[in-house]
């Protein structure tokens, strides 16, 4: 039996299966990824490394600075989902996959049609005003200049989690629920470097299967049963 056949085989079993997702799940839709050899995290603008303007310190010193970032580096508005995320859909739709738990906040597992969703780094595509609390959209922000504003006034603020931020409570322990639950996890996309993301393997049953889809090795290879380092979005696909 071939590895993919045999993950289709344990998607079948399992009662209750979770995928947990990173920033190679989007990188086929455009969005590149962030910790790889050419990820943005390995460049600078002006002697600032992307991941420090990425933070809740430079967003509020310099926030002309960090919407500009934004706008130019950060922002997708016209990406799509790729063949991965309608996969993990069509996995959902078929009652084979629980739940989507991502640390990307593009918003494309939703547009390719997955339900349960829990963005635990929140969605760049929500902004919320600092000062009454009304929402804008990404083209709300994408067509002003500047520091983007509110009707009333107010500063808007990207509803994503930024450095030196904690993560919402609440979307967490669901997040942890699933995993206490799951009898199958497939990691795919993500270097699992990231806490407490990455810490969500850990709440694994000792008999709970593990799988990694990903391009490069990992702290819990040792803890998988399966590892695919082929595109993750043809071993998903292969799985319907």
């Amino acid at each position: 039996m071939t590895d993919i056949e045999t993950l289709k085989s344990w998607l079948r079993e399992s009662k209750h299966t979770v995928f947990l997702g990173g920033a190679g799940v989007s990188t086929a839709s455009g969005i590149p990824d962030f910790r790889s050899a050419h990820g943005l995290y390995m460049q600078k603008k002006s002697g600032i490394s992307y991941e420090e303007m990425l933070s809740i310190d430079y967003y509020r010193a310099h926030t002309e600075e960090f919407y500009d970032f934004l706008r130019n580096v950060m922002l997708y508005p016209d990406a799509k989902p790729n063949p991965a995320h309608y996969a993990l859909s069509q996995l959902e739709r078929d009652g084979l996959l629980e739940v989507v738990i991502t640390q990307n906040i593009d918003g494309l597992h939703q547009l390719a049609g997955s339900k349960n969703v829990i963005e635990l780094h929140g969605n760049e595509n929500r902004y919320i005003c600092q000062k009454c609390g009304k929402v804008y959209d990404m083209r709300h922000v994408m067509d002003c200049g500047g520091v983007p504003l509110c009707s009333c006034g107010g500063r808007l603020k990207p509803d994503v989690v930024l450095y030196g931020e904690t993560l919402n409570e609440r979307d967490l322990s669901r997040a942890v629920q699933y995993a206490l639950d799951a009898d199958l996890m497939i990691v795919g996309g993500t270097s699992l470097v990231v806490y407490p993301v990455a810490g969500l393997v850990q709440y694994l049953r000792k008999d709970a299967r593990l799988v990694i889809l990903n391009r490069d090795p990992t702290p819990y290879d040792s803890r998988a049963q399966l590892i695919f380092r082929e595109d993750l979005a043809d071993v998903l696909s292969a799985c319907l």
